[in-house]
């Protein structure tokens, strides 16, 4: 197959530095109104984060932390894996400090018992969580936080039916290479993962593993204050140990740590109406991947995409969008598309797996496994020839899409990787902000940033960012829309994507750029 693989790293004229760019834009930081404010951040949160050290290796982390509502943290906890040294451990925060603004943006000191800091910039989606990346220069790394129920820290609360998505990177022998972990699994509320069902697709396997019938697991909830206070926990199944913090009972983070890999993700409570038969699966879909490239030099890949399942095995009006180490192709719905069908797993019945493919004339046929979290709501992995990636699938609703039933305030976060000459290596990148977007055709955008961008000799933090930029949007808005971003510092930095609105509270990012491979979401903020 094809998929528009470039034969090796994108070669660029000359290696672009971290704020590359021609020239300031003169765009400043828009004045911090709105109604947020230190008390929109008051309780406990579960975060998870992954992304890159300095030397290039997986770092994740998954773990909890206290806010008064008054700007101060007054206790914390984390588990940290770094593939670079092979360790895991166990970091407790003191306290710390946060700031917040009235447009969601903050910062987040947190003090580690043993010394040192962990930083982090947010932007709050609600009070009841927000998007985040790592600050601190030891690393880079991306993720959310999701305000904890602390009446559900019982093993107790872990109890039916879970929709499971882990991504990281496998380990062996051989090497390492990307791993994407997606599932089902089946909890009896004693601590018991009783069955399920799961698909692997891992970069060191010959082949992707289609459905694997899990064999029984366990899961405890930690007897030290760990568990009590912060909701941490560990489980196994499929061969894997994890640790896990709970969100509340329909919610856990979760990150493994063990010998086969580091991957990081969360599982989600099941809904009863997932389809159970092609029929039941219906309606106009989006959905975000992002992953690697395991054949040739290897490299970053994202994808965003939409169509239509017409309730009978068949896909249409399909419009997709790929970035394969910066080399960008479009697909739409034509005479080039063949084989383009669904089918919702019967074998497997109740566990809301299904499968869609098609093939394009230039590009070769693409395979995705997905598993249902409810009707309209579930996660998906690229299961395509050469390719490991996973990702978000959603119901697209509320069509058609105009700049006046999408205007709003956004929180956003990119993440993904920056693209040098032959001569360098990939390096990670990660975005989040918060940006205004208004009902005129120009400069509709308008809102400020922090990012990371590590390099390949040198790392940079670059702190309240302006930004400034257009969503176009195309015909009904479904398909993909032209979104671009500049960026107030000097010299500036135009960042272009494309946005595909799932509804009128979610867009799917993908870049167009050669320079980068980098993906991400918007959303609509629910302020206080």
């Amino acid at each position: 197959m094809k998929r528009f693989l470039p034969l090796a790293l994108i070669a660029l004229a000359s290696f672009l530095s971290a704020c590359g760019g021609s020239g300031s834009s003169g765009i400043v930081v828009p004045p911090q109104t709105g109604t947020f404010g230190p008390s929109s951040l008051k309780g406990q949160y579960a975060f998870s984060m992954s992304g890159s050290d300095f030397g290039g290796a997986f770092i994740a982390r998954v773990g909890s932390f206290n806010a008064d509502g008054n700007g101060n943290i007054t206790g914390g906890l984390e588990d940290f894996l770094d593939l670079g040294t092979g360790t895991t451990s166990e970091v407790s925060f003191t306290g710390g400090s946060y700031t917040m603004q009235g447009n969601g943006r903050g910062t987040v000191t947190l003090l580690a018992s043993g010394g040192g800091e962990l930083l982090l910039s947010l932007t709050l989606t609600s009070t009841s969580g927000g998007l985040l990346i790592q600050t601190d220069l030891t690393g880079t790394s991306s993720g959310n936080m999701n305000l904890q129920a602390p009446a559900d820290f019982a093993a107790t609360a872990i109890s039916g039916k879970y929709v499971f998505d882990f991504s990281g990177i496998s380990v062996g022998t051989t090497g390492a290479a990307p791993i994407s972990i997606i599932g089902q699994i089946i909890a009896d509320g004693n601590g018991n993962i009783t069955g399920g069902t799961v698909d692997e697709n891992d970069g060191l396997a010959p082949a992707p593993s289609g459905p694997i019938t899990l064999t029984p697991g366990t899961y405890l909830l930690d007897s030290t204050g760990a568990g009590t206070n912060f909701g941490r926990g560990t489980m196994s199944f499929d061969g894997r140990s994890f640790v896990y913090y709970i969100v509340d009972h329909t919610h856990i983070k979760v990150m493994e740590e063990d010998t086969l890999a580091g991957s990081l993700g969360d599982a989600v409570a099941q809904n009863a109406n997932i389809p159970t038969q092609n029929s039941a699966f219906t309606g106009s879909f989006a959905y975000l991947v992002g992953g690697g490239i395991v054949t040739g030099n290897g490299g970053p890949i994202a994808s965003v995409a939409r169509f239509t399942s017409d309730a009978n095995g068949g896909i249409g009006n399909l419009s997709y969008d790929e970035n394969a180490v910066g080399s960008t192709h479009h697909i739409s719905q034509g005479t080039n598309l063949s084989a383009t069908t669904y089918s919702i797993d019967t074998t497997n019945a109740g566990t809301g797996r299904g499968t869609f493919t098609f093939t394009d004339t230039s590009g070769g046929t693409f395979t995705y496994v997905f598993y249902m979290i409810s009707a309209t709501k579930g996660v998906i992995q690229d299961t395509s020839s050469g390719i490991i990636g996973d990702g978000s699938l959603q119901a697209q609703t509320a069509s058609p899409f105009t700049l006046t039933s999408v205007a709003g305030s956004y929180a956003f976060n990119w993440s993904g990787q920056q693209l040098g000459s032959s001569t360098f290596i990939p390096f990670e990148e990660d975005f989040v902000g918060q940006y205004a977007l208004t009902t005129p055709a120009s400069n509709n955008i308008a809102g400020a940033m922090d990012y990371v961008e590590l390099g390949s000799t040198n790392k940079q933090l670059f702190s309240d960012v302006g930004i400034g930029g257009t969503l176009t949007i195309s015909g009904d808005g479904t398909a993909n829309n032209a979104y671009r971003v500049t960026t107030g510092n000097s010299p500036s930095t135009t960042f272009n994507f494309q946005a595909y609105i799932v509804n009128p509270s979610t867009v799917f990012l993908l870049s167009t750029d050669n320079s980068r491979t980098t993906a991400g979401i918007a959303t609509q903020q629910v302020a206080p």
